[in-house]
């Protein structure tokens, strides 16, 4: 098996860029709880739409026939229940199997800012978002669904509950790594070619590309 070992300019130049992005992150971390708030205020979705609080006239469905039948609806799940079985990305949406009351497995998008509990978080009865059926072969994902059949395998594959919404808030988790990870991502592809080409120029680094003799200057031959 052939082996090929990266420069040792390459590398150390990547190990300084990597450092200074951490810095970046640093600075990043303290603009970024601003930019949540304005960015939650932004996809605030109002109570009784889809994605958006369940009010108490909201249907409460029992199983798959009750979602069939009605346009609108939410599941009220036992404590934490819905977060712990299967989950998956599906068109770029991270996407939940939830249990109904029935047993049966249904795939939902979740706005988790607008699920609503009474008591203890992990077992007292969770009213999720109001939802609604979106008609969608889910199979045709096969990795979404070998990972959200990961625990319990979905009671239906062509539909899939809509409690996101045009809303769809992020966790400030989520929101801070998607632009910490862009933020330092940039910082190194702006940072290797500067300090590269300064290694170069101070002579501690190979030039990736011989720089051009000065307009003036004479090329001397092997023979002066």
């Amino acid at each position: 098996m052939r082996y090929t070992r990266m420069r040792f300019d390459i590398w150390l130049t990547l190990l300084i860029a990597f450092g200074i992005s951490l810095g970046t992150v640093k600075i990043a971390e303290l603009v970024l709880p601003g930019m949540y708030e304005a960015y939650v205020e932004e996809n605030i979705v109002g109570e009784n739409e889809v994605g958006g609080p369940a009010g108490e006239d909201v249907f409460r469905v029992q199983n798959i026939d009750d979602i069939l039948s009605h346009d609108t609806f939410t599941i009220v799940s036992r404590g934490i229940e819905y977060r712990n079985r299967g989950a998956g990305y599906y068109n770029g949406v991270y996407t939940y199997a939830v249990t109904l009351p029935s047993g049966e497995v249904v795939a939902a998008q979740i706005n988790m800012e607008n699920v609503q509990m009474e008591g203890d978080y992990y077992s007292s009865d969770h009213t999720l978002p109001l939802g609604r059926v979106v008609w969608e072969d889910l199979t045709e994902s096969e990795i979404f669904m070998n990972q959200i059949s990961y625990g319990v395998p979905l009671s239906r594959t062509d539909f899939y509950v809509d409690m996101r919404g045009s809303g769809g808030v992020r966790s400030q988790e989520d929101f801070n790594e998607s632009h910490t990870g862009t933020v330092q991502v940039i910082t190194i592809l702006v940072c290797f070619p500067f300090i590269h080409s300064l290694g170069a120029k101070l002579g501690i680094f190979p030039f990736f590309f011989a720089p051009r003799p000065k307009k003036g200057e004479e090329q001397k031959s092997e023979w002066d």
